[in-house]
């Protein structure tokens, strides 16, 4: 019995020439696909420097001495400053760092090395740590101030509040960073510290922690780098955006924020608050690119190769 003859698509990809077309035709096309994506990112990146430039045009004249030293004034811009945002983010991110520092590295220690995957709750806990981190800080805000400001705890509009709030916003970073820190220690380390007696506790405090430090600082830098420039979770815990003082209590009294004082220059009707805000964002993105470069030199200096 004979066999069937070729189909035409069997036809067509046996005749000279086809695989060099479709070759040509698949480099076209990553050739395009590369083009796309540096010219998407070109416009964004020009769009980014042209904001930039526009705030340092803008604010650059408004630095000085006084302008870090002297209170907000809702009438002379002349006499305003940040004195009472700084101490206030100050607080914030001490409150902040006090509480996802060791909440954070604990979770990344049970769920790295004593949590059974197998068992539900432990997958559910990873589960929600991943849908958290996409949680929009809004939400956190409402949170702050249904359980925190309000509710259960009745702490008022303080600061303590305000950074237990960003600390529950930035917590899954911390956690993820302490995890991941922790997951590079290679199992040798563990294997030979409890070859030698010592406990699993032990070699978690003695060996696994101390290697992962430098991750898990890196990750805590990165996240109080986001905590210190939230404004909405702030704005619904009850932070001010005029501080008539840079007197600032953790425990009592009101405060002010960076970037709260920036959202209240920029919505005041009266234009001469304009250059001011611009100079208190320059002042924010001083200290954002003091952390992260802080967090690259942790990084790049004790960081291990296995």
């Amino acid at each position: 019995m004979a066999p069937p003859p070729p189909t035409a698509d069997v036809i067509e990809a046996t005749m000279p020439g086809t695989a060099f077309h479709r070759e040509r035709g698949t480099q076209m096309k990553e050739v395009g696909f590369a083009v796309g994506l540096l010219a998407l990112l070109s416009i964004a990146l020009l769009t980014l420097l042209v904001l930039i430039v526009d705030v340092i045009v803008e604010g650059a004249g408004s630095l000085s001495a006084s302008f870090f030293t002297e209170t907000t004034s809702r009438i002379d811009p002349g006499s305003s400053g940040i004195a009472g945002p700084i101490m206030g983010t100050l607080y914030l991110m001490l409150v902040c760092a006090a509480f996802i520092i060791p909440v954070g590295v604990a979770s990344a220690i049970y769920l790295e090395e004593y949590a059974n995957r197998e068992k539900w709750f432990n997958r559910a806990i990873e589960v929600n740590i991943q849908n958290l981190a996409a949680v929009p800080s809004i939400v956190y805000g409402v949170l702050g101030l249904a359980f925190l400001v309000r509710g259960p705890l009745s702490l008022g509009n303080v600061v303590l509040a305000g950074g237990l709030t960003l600390g529950l916003l930035v917590l899954p970073v911390v956690i993820v960073a302490g995890r991941e820190a922790i997951r590079a220690v290679p199992p040798s380390i563990r294997e030979g510290s409890m070859a030698l007696g010592a406990t699993k506790w032990q070699t978690i405090w003695k060996q696994v922690l101390p290697a992962s430090i430098p991750g898990i600082a890196t990750g805590t830098i990165l996240a109080l780098s986001r905590a210190i420039g939230e404004a909405a979770p702030l704005i619904v815990v009850g932070a001010i955006a005029f501080a008539t003082t840079s007197d600032t209590s953790i425990f009592s009294g009101t405060f002010s924020a960076l970037p709260i004082q920036i959202f209240g220059w920029t919505a005041d009707a009266n234009e001469a608050f304009k250059p001011l805000a611009a100079a208190a964002i320059i002042v924010l993105m001083g200290i954002l690119l003091a952390m992260n470069a802080v967090a690259i030199w942790l990084r790049n200096r004790f960081e291990q190769k296995w």
